[in-house]
């Protein structure tokens, strides 16, 4: 467990964006880099579109991975103003991540 403390929350987001950049990255060298002919055809650049699109989508999984670990900040409530509906919804999803988690 010591090796993945330095992780803290959020493991499944982190998972998540790291296996899409693999995906994407393989799928965009070998669309650049591999001849894929068939009947005359070409292949490549859909391979090309393909990592592109999983390249992006890993974005999102950054995104949680990233709001998931932050710490110490206060929320709106604390200071006085009303929560939005993007807080609430971070703050539940975060929440049934971690209970996931622990009743694993």
């Amino acid at each position: 467990m010591g090796l993945c403390d330095g992780l803290s929350h959020c493991k499944l987001a982190l998972a998540f964006a790291v296996l899409m950049d693999l995906l994407g990255g393989a799928a965009l060298l070998v669309g650049v880099f591999a001849p894929l002919e068939i009947k005359g055809q070409d292949f490549g650049d859909l391979l090309v579109y393909t990592g592109a699109l999983f390249v992006v989508m890993s974005l999102a999984g950054w995104v949680l991975w990233y709001s998931g670990n932050i710490e110490g900040l206060t929320s709106k409530k604390e200071v006085g103003h009303i929560g939005s509906a993007v807080d609430r919804l971070a703050r539940n999803l975060s929440r049934k991540i971690r209970v996931y988690r622990h009743h694993r």
